[in-house]
């Protein structure tokens, strides 16, 4: 016990996306806000990322050159620079190589295997090199990261910066692994002789996995929910790691995501048309007319306003509501959509939104501004998914009084608490099948509660927005296994 020292745990958390300078996915969110609160909760934390070309101008002209190396991958010796930036406390640190990053797009190009092995490998080097970059803890997140975890351990055991490095690995959502044929063992990797790293690497005969090695690596595994570290264990949702993931199941924990309260807050939101708070819900009707008059919606304020905010994909649960649409149509309800996706998703809703006049409105498009006024003017938020790993936009929902109805998986299951219509508690409805009838009945049920019985709606409004989604609660959590990985590190505990 005498060893034992109270500092401030070094944590240096690693993404291939971050806001405000890059994001295509929920992963850009965690990055940009988490750091943020778990320095606030006190641990030292910075975030490492590539400095992609599409990073905006006022951005980059804001960074400082920290250093400079060549980073050996397999046979190549690989130009990496090291440039800073502070955003909102916290430093982000952003590796530069023009071949591998300076493109219009971000992921879904020939070579991203060695991009982002590239990456993970920079990475690694930075530790080793720089001392601003020395850390107890690299938390890496999806497969563009998850060779890191390898790297260091293959790699960098005799440093002396790298050795008391423990990692882990966050899953985001295993569908993207990261799978590319085994010929980049040797010839990006530098692992072809090393039948232990290959012997994990590998999926098939012919494919080595990306996310697979960091799952078998890392000291500790993460994911964004507690239902969705369940789920993965499961063939179902496990896409083929599920045996992975039962085998390390000790290691294995599920941190529900927060949202940016800040972002997020009715009380001060520039975008829609009149605040409000849970302590004062009428600026909320006003928004709701706003918004059936901006949709074109007939501006009704006894017909309840369902509403669809994000991507147009099957995994969304879209061919339940498909199916429903006609049901929901009869009744009296409006839908409203925002988003954009796959081709077929998108002609549908467009058909809708033709056939259905102002009971129906699709929005195909990505208008943040729009979704703020749909968030505070819906009455309802339709979230059907056939898997959902985390989840925002059900908190985010909650967070404006707008109550959702979800399927229970993830962190739908995690966040929504179901209506019990003998109590009074709840903060939203949940359905636990994939079947559109199964969901169509609790929707119509919670327009039913709607129609007849404005104080209970009321009353469950308020307890949806008195949820705390916050990222403060996920920055706990995240410090209480960051410290049972380091358990000589006393705690810091800083007042927020």
């Amino acid at each position: 016990m005498s060893d034992r020292v109270r500092r401030k745990i070094r944590l240096l958390f690693a993404a291939s996306e971050a806001v405000p300078f890059v994001k295509t996915g929920g992963l850009g969110d965690v990055a940009g806000s988490l750091p943020r609160s778990l320095k606030q909760a006190g641990a030292k934390a910075a975030v490492i990322m590539p400095k992609y070309g599409s990073i905006p101008q006022e951005y980059q002209e804001k960074m400082r050159h920290v250093a400079d190396f060549y980073v050996p991958l397999s046979w190549r010796s690989v130009y990496c620079g090291i440039e800073r930036l502070s955003w909102q406390g916290v430093d982000f640190y952003f590796v530069d190589n023009e071949a591998y990053f300076k493109r219009d797009g971000i992921y879904g190009y020939f070579d991203d295997g060695e991009r982002f092995a590239f990456f993970s490998k920079a990475i690694c080097e930075a530790i080793m090199r720089l001392p601003e970059l020395q850390c107890d803890v690299l938390h890496c997140n999806d497969w563009q990261t998850a060779l890191a975890p390898v790297f260091l351990r293959e790699f960098y055991g005799s440093s002396e910066a790298c050795r008391k490095v423990k990692t882990i690995f966050t899953v985001h959502n295993v569908k993207f692994q990261g799978q590319y044929s085994d010929q980049v063992l040797g010839d990006v990797l530098g692992l072809a002789d090393n039948p232990t790293a290959a012997g994990q690497l590998y999926c098939d005969d012919g494919s080595v996995n990306f996310m697979k090695g960091a799952l078998c690596y890392a000291d500790l595994i993460t994911t964004v929910s507690p239902s969705y570290a369940c789920e993965l264990q499961m063939p179902f949702y496990g896409e083929g790691m599920d045996g992975i993931f039962r085998r390390r199941s000790s290691v294995l924990r599920g941190i529900l995501n927060g949202i940016d309260q800040d972002a997020w807050n009715p009380k001060t939101d520039p975008f829609i048309a009149r605040p409000y708070g849970v302590r004062n819900l009428a600026g909320k009707a006003e928004n709701k007319r706003q918004l059936q008059r901006e949709l074109g919606l007939a501006e009704d304020p006894t017909r309840p306003l369902v509403v669809m905010i994000g991507r147009l994909t099957n995994q969304k649960g879209l061919g339940l509501v498909r199916y429903a649409m006609g049901r929901l149509m009869e009744r009296g309800v409006q839908v409203a959509v925002l988003g954009t996706g796959d081709k077929d998703q998108e002609d549908a809703f467009k058909y809708f939104d033709w056939t259905y006049g102002d009971q129906m409105c699709a929005r195909i498009a990505f208008d943040n501004a729009l979704s703020h006024r749909m968030y505070a003017g819906g009455d309802i938020l339709l979230m059907p998914s056939e898997f959902e790993p985390c989840g925002l936009s059900q908190m985010i929902a909650m967070r404006y009084g707008t109550l959702p109805v979800v399927r229970e998986t993830g962190g739908l299951q995690d966040s929504v608490v179901p209506y019990n219509r003998f109590t009074g508690e709840g903060t939203g409805f949940r359905f636990a099948n994939m079947n559109a009838d199964e969901m169509a009945d609790v929707l119509l049920e919670a327009c039913e509660l709607f129609w007849t019985d404005a104080k209970a709606w009321s009353k469950l409004q308020r307890q949806a927005m008195g949820g705390d989604f916050s990222w403060d609660r996920a920055a706990d959590e995240y410090l209480d296994i960051y410290h049972d990985l380091h358990p000589e590190i006393i705690r810091y505990n800083k007042k927020r």
